[in-house]
C-alpha cells in the first residue's frame, strides 16, 4: 500500500480511524520540497522502499511543523507533536498502530529496527 501524507493535526481521538498500520512523524518539507531535518533525509529512502511498495506495510506519514515550530523552547508553547498524548521527542518518529492505539516506537530507524517491528 502506498504512503499516504497529512499535514492536518492529527486528532488523537481518530486514532481508530486511521487505516494504515504505522505513523511516521517526520520533519515538514521547505518550499523546495527538502525535509529540514537531516535523520529524515537520510531514512527517507528506507521508508520508500519499505512503504512505498504496493504489497509493503501501510503508513501514514504526519509532518510535525517547520523546524522553528518543532524546536520551539521548553518554557514557550510546545509543538503540538511534543505534548500530550503523542510525547514525540524527535524525528523521523516511527509508531506502530494496533487496535487505536500506538504499542510500539522507533526512533532510531535502520532496516534491522523495521524488520523488527
Amino acid at each position: 500500500m502506498p504512503l499516504r501524507t497529512t499535514s492536518d493535526h492529527l486528532d488523537p481521538s481518530a486514532l481508530n480511524e486511521i487505516s494504515e498500520q504505522y505513523l511516521l512523524f517526520y520533519s515538514s518539507r521547505d518550499a523546495d520540497g527538502r525535509l529540514w531535518c537531516g535523520d529524515c533525509r537520510v531514512v527517507d529512502p528506507l521508508v520508500q522502499e519499505t512503504f512505498g511498495k504496493a504489497d509493503g506495510p501501510s503508513a501514514l506519514i504526519v509532518y510535525v511543523g517547520q523546524q522553528a515550530d518543532w524546536q520551539r523552547p521548553a518554557h514557550g508553547p510546545q509543538n503540538y507533536y511534543r505534548g500530550e498524548p503523542w510525547n514525540i521527542t524527535g524525528v523521523p518518529t516511527l509508531a506502530k498502530l494496533e487496535g487505536g492505539k500506538i504499542t510500539h516506537r522507533l526512533t532510531e530507524i535502520d532496516q534491522v529496527a523495521l524488520n523488527a517491528l
